[in-house]
């Protein structure tokens, strides 16, 4: 019997400062997760917000026998694609660029941003819409615009997997009030764009902010307080301000 997709699927969930990365004080503090999403049968891998150790993660991918053919970035801070972090310059897409020249999968909102934090040019970068599918291999991965924490903020939704950056946490949701921030954009995100992930989906996060590394969208509707407000007025007064 041939392979189905979900039996294709490579998925790893990888914390920075733990997994790779483990003598970088800065990763150790910021507890980033890297994902990494590919077929088994194509041996293709896109990592999903590569910082900080990078040749480690290309080090890992090759050592389970896979390659790294892309990257997914779900915005523009540099604790997920690198750049300058209050004077400490993070490794990201622009050093993996060099060992592994791929495009840099971004939401057109974010392109200016995520040039500026990166030095990526224009020809690095595959610019999307939402709602638009990348394929690794045969893997499809779906893009969801989710604006708020950044002007082109994207979730990535692979075999009922929620890979969500820093829109939403287990407890909580990203920050509005750092450039490009917007409470209300995240509001609608929150309650709109991502409305159609089913409760039995998983949610994977941009941060270990909860003792758990995952968990059901349904568990975190009803645990999240995100989720608790009834209407966008009273979502703003409690979390309009960052």
């Amino acid at each position: 019997m041939a392979p189905t997709l979900e039996d294709r699927l490579y998925f790893r969930q990888l914390l920075a400062g733990r997994d790779f990365a483990a003598g970088d004080a800065v990763a150790q503090q910021m507890v980033n997760f890297c994902y990494l999403i590919g077929d088994t049968k194509s041996h293709e891998v896109v990592l999903v917000d590569p910082c900080y150790a990078v040749g480690e993660l290309v080090d890992l991918v090759e050592r389970d026998g896979m390659k790294v053919t892309g990257v997914l970035a779900t915005h523009y801070h540099p604790d997920h694609v690198g750049g300058d972090l209050f004077g400490q310059q993070l490794e990201g897409v622009r050093e993996l660029l060099t060992r592994c020249p791929c495009k840099v999968h971004v939401q057109r909102p974010e392109v200016p941003w995520v040039k500026h934090m990166t030095g990526c040019s224009d020809s690095d970068l595959a610019v999307h819409e939402s709602g638009d599918v990348v394929k690794v291999g045969e893997i499809p991965i779906q893009l969801i615009h989710t604006p708020g924490h950044t002007p082109g903020s994207q979730c990535f939704l692979v075999q009922n997997r929620l890979v969500a950056g820093d829109t939403l946490f287990l407890q909580g949701c990203g920050r509005t009030d750092l450039p490009g921030g917007d409470p209300r954009q995240l509001y609608l995100s929150l309650t709109q764009k991502l409305a159609h992930v089913p409760d039995t989906a998983v949610l994977y996060p941009g941060h270990l902010y909860d003792p758990r590394p995952e968990a059901s969208m349904g568990e975190t509707r009803r645990s999240n307080a995100v989720f608790k407000p009834k209407t966008e007025r009273e979502w703003m007064q409690m979390f309009g301000r960052g």
